[in-house]
């Protein structure tokens, strides 16, 4: 028998070692799925055009500004018939293009982050939702479990009260409480049917039978971001990107305000003979120099540049916030974890057989069973409580879209 020992080993051994193996993949599957799940949710969607939209006016921002210009004069002077042809163009002679070029680029990026902070928006929804649906079929299961127990103590009771070990108010006591429970079960029913509706609604092709969010899914505890990284989030992004757009905006108004030169030729004939010149001509800015609209322009950046500060300014005591709110469910939750391990799954059996000895009156019997049941529905609320918290962090820390970055929408 020992010379089977040794592939039974290797067989337990690999399964260990591929074990974690299995789970990343099946949390990363999970993790492409949400992904394309947003992808298919009307906003997002509306988004990516929006975005696709920003793109086409950047790329307008970056062709040349102006066409050459075809004229052509034609008259009759006696019997002689002069014509001329001519081609002129204005020069560029500010570089305003370079400047747009520049624009473009800024409203390429703001675009991005706006379509980024879209998706990172409904994942959080989408989880939240789905952190929302595993509580409530939690709670559910353990009202339902309560109805089952009020419903057998009942009859237990009735037999008991006609074999005149308890009386009356025993099972009036235990009818009340009854009753009491049939209003919580329909109560946490409704949350389900509430809480899946919404996750349809953010996910089209989730059903219950998929479950909720792999454990696995969630990190051990947001990472620390630092004020450089804090730049990167979708919303301070696109901020910062449309204040340098609007800086690019104000120097192409600056520069459209000089003036530019138009250059040209003609040939044809005139009084039958061959002619060819040059045509120069430029706007004379004098009674208009355009520097009123060099200054509005200056003034919505600046405004622009103050938005983004009080934008990074939020964001950055948001995350803190959604920190410290995390750390501070965590700690319950793990103490919960800590209190109640191994006491609630047998306090049930062990109550029961306390009342069935007598050594635990019915009133004290279905005040028990309550107490337990709010210890258990006390420690779903925390759980999710703690989900929803990290949700929050990764969200306003930006690291939520890293589940969703093999999904970026392609803009070409």
């Amino acid at each position: 028998m020992r010379r089977f020992d040794w592939p039974r080993r290797a067989l337990l051994g690999a399964c260990v070692l591929f074990l974690p193996m299995f789970a990343y993949a099946e949390t990363s599957s999970w993790s492409a799925w949400l992904a394309s799940q947003i992808q298919q949710h009307p906003e997002v969607l509306a988004a990516r055009e929006q975005l696709l939209g920003s793109n086409a006016s950047a790329d307008a921002l970056e062709q040349p500004l102006y066409n050459p210009e075809l004229s052509t004069d034609l008259e009759r002077n006696g019997e002689e018939d002069n014509y001329r042809v001519g081609v002129q163009q204005t020069i560029d002679w500010w570089d305003r293009r370079g400047a747009r070029r520049q624009q473009a680029g800024f409203m390429r990026s703001a675009a991005e982050a706006l379509y980024q902070q879209q998706v990172l928006d409904k994942t959080a929804e989408a989880l939240a939702a789905l952190v929302e649906w595993h509580a409530a079929n939690r709670a559910a299961a353990i009202a339902q479990a309560q109805q089952q127990q009020l419903n057998a103590l009942l009859e237990q009771v009735d037999k008991r009260q006609q074999a005149g070990d308890l009386g009356s108010i025993d099972a009036e006591l235990t009818f009340l409480s009854l009753s009491q429970q049939l209003a919580q079960v329909a109560e946490a029913e409704a949350a389900i049917q509430k809480a899946e509706i919404r996750v349809r609604e953010l996910l089209p092709a989730w059903a219950p039978t998929r479950g909720g969010i792999p454990d696995d899914f969630w990190p051990s505890q947001p990472d620390l971001t630092s004020d450089q990284e804090l730049l990167q989030h979708p919303a301070v992004a696109s901020a910062h990107a449309r204040w340098q757009s609007l800086k690019e905006e104000a120097e192409v108004t600056r520069r459209t305000a000089k003036a530019e030169p138009t250059f040209g030729v003609y040939s044809g004939r005139d009084g039958g003979e061959s002619v060819v010149g040059l045509t120069f001509s430029i706007p004379l800015n004098v009674r208009n120099n355009f520097s009123a609209e060099t200054r509005a322009a200056e003034r919505i950046a600046l405004e622009a540049e103050a938005r983004f500060q009080a934008i990074y300014r939020k964001q950055r005591f948001d995350w803190q916030a959604a920190q410290a709110t995390w750390q501070r469910f965590e700690q319950q939750y793990r103490r919960w974890q800590e209190v109640v391990q191994g006491r609630v799954e047998n306090s049930a059996e062990l109550l029961k057989r306390q009342w069935r000895t007598g050594d635990l009156s019915t009133t004290n019997y279905l005040l028990a069973l309550n107490q337990r049941t709010e210890s258990l529905l006390a420690g779903i609320e925390l759980e999710k409580q703690t989900r929803l918290a990290l949700t929050e962090a990764l969200q306003q820390s930006g690291h939520l879209n890293n589940a969703t970055k093999s999904s970026t929408a392609s803009t070409n």
